[in-house]
């Protein structure tokens, strides 16, 4: 299974939000989408970066005073890692594993085409793997015809 593949069942929407948002904004973004992450893109909806619930609640405590007009583009991670539509999820699945990330925005062509969740390949995987097993069981089963 490929992240087109994913793509194809989970859906393709991405929460996006300019570079000037606040960061008090973007906290009310995550809990009205609950979501995880949130793209940060500039007006031609290309991206310029990403931030997680994690980053919010790290520039909350390190900006209490002024958390109101810290803008989302100060705290976002900017050096993406991101997919494409023919990773492999095995492979995609070791990358988020080794860099410790949750959330990886899948581009084809420099365009966003969507964005896949550690739990989003993790599912999908169990899926695939239960569907397998269900098969050779009936095979083993004798169940099929022939």
């Amino acid at each position: 299974m490929n992240v087109r593949d994913l793509l194809e069942v989970k859906g393709s929407r991405v929460v996006s939000i300019p570079a000037e948002t606040t960061v008090l904004e973007s906290m009310s973004i995550f809990s009205t989408n609950r979501i995880g992450s949130l793209l940060v893109v500039d007006k031609d909806e290309q991206v310029l970066g990403i931030i997680c619930a994690r980053d919010v609640l790290m520039a909350t405590l390190k900006h209490v005073e002024g958390i109101r007009t810290l803008t989302v583009e100060t705290i976002m991670t900017k050096n993406l890692i991101v997919a494409a539509e023919n990773d492999d999820l095995d492979y995609v699945r070791a990358i988020m594993t080794e860099k410790r990330i949750r959330h990886l925005p899948v581009l084809k062509d420099n365009k966003l085409i969507g964005l896949i969740s550690m739990g989003d390949v993790v599912s999908a995987q169990v899926t695939e793997k239960d569907v397998e097993l269900k098969y050779f069981k009936d095979y083993i089963a004798d169940k099929y015809p022939g």
